[in-house]
């Protein structure tokens, strides 16, 4: 019975030395893919906040219910931070009660997806088709009346343009 603990445990940590860990899996996601708009490190550093800049370009994620986009209730679009490319309209958008704004969909075309696997199982992220900054994360427990997809977005990696 040790033997199968000592087994288990080994495998567990033998399984934490991966891509996962790999602190530049974002920077090669954007190498692999090319993107319309391209610009340098500096150049983002220094046209983005450091929140965005941590989210868009380093992939990180901001704390939950922090956004301020949870209580908008306007209809318009939400853009991203970065490059103003259209992602998500507001009549998609449903409170998910996880903390980050949620849509059931996004804007067709304007949204390219990738394999996360930073936390050890991979996950459907989500950039923006035009610059690659990363926006969060899709799951299959969105609405089921719509569908079915819960687009788990980053505030800060989104500006809000109301309709006129």
């Amino acid at each position: 019975m040790k033997n199968i603990f000592l087994f288990i445990g080994c495998m567990l940590l033998l399984s934490c030395n991966g891509k996962a860990q790999n602190k530049n899996s974002q920077q090669e996601v954007r190498q692999t893919n090319k993107f319309p708009v391209t610009k340098t490190d500096a150049e983002w550093k220094a046209e983005l906040s450091e929140a965005e800049y941590y989210v868009l370009r380093k992939a990180g994620t901001e704390r939950p219910f922090t956004s301020e986009l949870l209580e908008i209730k306007k209809k318009g679009t939400y853009v991203c931070a970065a490059c103003g490319n259209p992602l998500f309209r507001s009549e998609h958008k449903f409170n998910s009660g996880t903390g980050w704004p949620s849509f059931d969909r996004a804007i067709e075309g304007n949204v390219a997806y990738g394999v996360d696997n930073k936390i050890g199982v991979p996950r459907d992220e989500e950039h923006c088709a035009r610059c690659g900054g990363h926006l969060g994360h899709v799951f299959d427990d969105g609405p089921s009346n719509t569908t079915g997809k819960r687009h788990c977005i980053n505030g800060v990696a989104l500006n809000f343009v109301a309709d006129k």
